[in-house]
């Protein structure tokens, strides 16, 4: 028996293999797995995916209860040439084997309808999955997938969707084709082919075989048994007239199995954001990307995904891809353009911007000129000193105060200002270029902004409101800054890339304040308070633990028992805290970002939360100031006691 499964592009509201009709109306999505015999099967899904992207409930339950509101009783009587159809959840029985279907989350819950289709006899499971892309995911999908049928023998088809869906999330395909714990055939992760078809040819006895040797399955399908617990009821079956095998298939060597091909976090963030960035180019319509490259980690780890998506798009071309080859010429305003090297398309639909200032390293600009020189974006340099002195000037004649920095008498309030007023001119600056830059060069379009503030900064708001952080998308908004350095250092590997070395081993630094002595004064953990790596942790903690001061506290007691004492622990908890709630306003304006970790802050989608705390944490920090005490007071008495 050959079985295809096909996935297509997120765009269309239905990748699933084998399946023959969509209804869709006023938002409320319907979907029929099959159409046969005048029978509809396969309603809505009856759980949806909601772990960390909020979505509303009632989106889906209206299509649960009420299809006759939906408007699919007029298409139902088309496709079915009848006025009534049963409508529900029903197995395809065919002359030698028997179908089911679940959808997306289905696969997820703790009792899947896979487990029940499968000890009523139900041998291949369908699933027609919209399921977006998180760093790391891949190993728990295929887990669920080959443990399924581990457990309960059977085939199963993973279609999953591709591409993005128009805000910050991204289906990154994976469709695959597993037997008896086995996979089968695996499809492609990341790709900006819009349809892709995975064939495997498996013997239908092989699982009966396989279920024969369960007796704990076995016992469990027996309905009329009275001591199983588990007892199930027989689905409703639609017989049709075909078989999905024949006599000619004996002559078919069937498939071997296979070893799932992972890619590692580093490679997952080269492949997934830039194909990302691919769709929001080509869909926006817009001539290409603008952005201010600065020399850190995290612009470059932005410009490097620009150029990912160059070389993918080099690479779909050349395999024959006419759907890129047409968006790429319309992008560059050229019916006749075929982009072959990746460094020239780069020139192409990549502007970069070092936005120089007084406080600025003549060392962080030559390591951004010379990463634009070698992935071949189109550079600019420029000063900002003109438009910051015209602004403090401006404030000073008002006013009558010239704010001063820190370093030359100044206080922590002008100190701060001095640092915004840069940090927010660049932004203005940015937008400046976007509309006008290509203008500039005779060349027709806009471009789109792009932002390169990380998770980690995010969470913990250490970014100015309104800054380069401010832009159209970002693409690593939702990266953690070790994975980005990772990826950063597989860009040296793969692209070869060697400014991005310099790059790595420089300090973070935002370069707000003056030199000092020509070199930076200014580091961003020693302005942050704490390190990148503890940020993550205290990220994942309070996001996917749910955990608040005190709770966080008792977690850090143990995972950092060896390095830290208590008190360093509470320290660093309520440094976190206080700065997290007093910046916590910052992400009403994030800018929409690539989803790919699930402690991303951003308030819009996946963190709904207050941004008006109270940033002492009385309550909170007291519990954890008593505990401090009482651990002290116990290590001074197990002292007394040694002594």
């Amino acid at each position: 028996m050959r079985l295809l499964e096909k996935q297509e592009p997120a765009s269309c509201p239905s990748p699933a293999a084998r399946e023959l009709g969509d209804l869709s109306a006023g938002g409320n999505f319907v979907r029929l797995s099959w159409v046969v015999s005048g029978v509809g099967t396969g309603p809505p899904e009856h759980r949806r995916c909601r772990e960390s992207i909020r979505e509303p409930t009632w989106w889906m339950l209206a299509a649960h209860w009420a299809p006759e509101a939906s408007g699919a009783e007029s298409q139902l009587v088309t496709a079915t040439v009848k006025e009534t159809v049963p409508f529900g959840d029903a197995v395809l029985s065919t002359w030698d084997t028997c179908i089911g279907s679940e959808v997306c989350e289905e696969l997820w819950t703790p009792h899947s309808p896979h487990v029940d289709m499968g000890l009523d006899g139900v041998e291949i499971f369908t699933n027609a999955s919209g399921s977006h892309h998180v760093l790391r995911k891949a190993h728990a999908r295929v887990d669920l997938v080959t443990m399924a049928t581990t457990k309960n023998g059977g085939i199963y088809l993973l279609a999953n969707q591709k591409g993005c869906d128009g805000d910050r999330l991204y289906y990154d395909g994976c469709a695959l084709i597993a037997m008896n714990g086995s996979i089968f055939a695996q499809g492609s992760q990341f790709s900006l082919d819009d349809v892709e078809v995975l064939t495997a040819t498996l013997d239908l006895e092989d699982i009966r075989s396989y279920r024969a040797e369960i007796s704990s399955r076995n016992l469990a399908a027996l309905r009329e048994c009275p001591s199983q617990a588990s007892r199930v009821s027989p689905y409703p079956r639609v017989k049709v007239d075909f078989a999905l095998s024949c006599h000619e298939d004996l002559l078919e060597p069937v498939s071997e199995p296979i070893e799932w091909k992972y890619h590692s976090p580093a490679e997952e963030i080269s492949l997934g954001p830039a194909c990302w960035l691919w769709d929001f180019l080509r869909r926006s319509r817009q001539a290409g990307f603008f952005l201010p490259l600065s020399g850190g980690v995290d612009s470059a780890a932005t410009a490097c995904l620009v150029y990912s998506m160059c070389h993918q798009v080099c690479e779909a071309v050349k395999r024959g891809n006419l759907e890129v080859l047409a968006d790429v010429r319309t992008i560059v305003n050229q019916p006749s353009y075929t982009p072959q090297d990746p460094r020239e398309l780069c020139g192409r639909v990549l502007t970069t911007c070092y936005m120089a200032s007084e406080n600025s390293s003549q060392e962080t600009c030559d390591r951004a000129r010379e990463l634009a020189q070698q992935i071949g974006s189109h550079h600019i340099g420029l000063h900002i000193d003109p438009v910051v002195k015209a602004l403090v000037g401006l404030f000073s004649l008002v006013t009558g105060a010239s704010p001063r920095f820190a370093v030359h008498g100044g206080s922590d309030r002008e100190n701060l200002a001095l640092q915004n007023v840069q940090a927010r001119v660049r932004m203005v600056i940015a937008y400046l270029f976007a509309q006008l830059s290509l203008w500039s060069r005779g060349a027709p379009g806009g471009l789109l902004v792009l932002g390169s503030a990380n998770v980690d900064e995010s969470l913990l708001g250490y970014l100015t409101k309104y800054d380069c952080s401010s832009a159209d998308i970002n693409p690593i908004g939702g990266i953690s800054k070790t994975d980005l350095r990772a990826f950063v250092q597989l860009c040296v590997e793969r692209f070869q890339l060697p400014a991005l070395q310099s790059i790595l081993a420089a300090p973070a630094t935002a370069e707000l304040e003056p030199l000092a002595h020509g070199r930076v004064s200014q580091t961003d953990e020693e302005d942050m308070g704490m390190t990148y790596a503890e940020l993550s942790v205290y990220g994942r903690l309070r996001k996917v633990a749910k955990t608040g001061p005190y709770s966080m506290f008792c977690k850090l007691l143990d995972m950092w028992r060896d390095t830290c004492s208590p008190r360093q622990v509470a320290d660093k908890v309520k440094c976190f805290f206080s700065k997290y709630s007093m910046n916590r306003h910052k992400m009403t304006t994030l800018t929409p970002a690539y989803h790919a970790e699930s402690y991303s802050p951003d308030d819009n989608r996946f963190d709904l939360r207050p941004f008006l705390y109270n940033t002492r944490w009385p309550w909170q920090f007291r519990c954890i100031e008593n505990q401090v005490l009482q651990l002290e007071g116990r290590q001074r008495q197990e002292l007394d006691g040694v002594d």
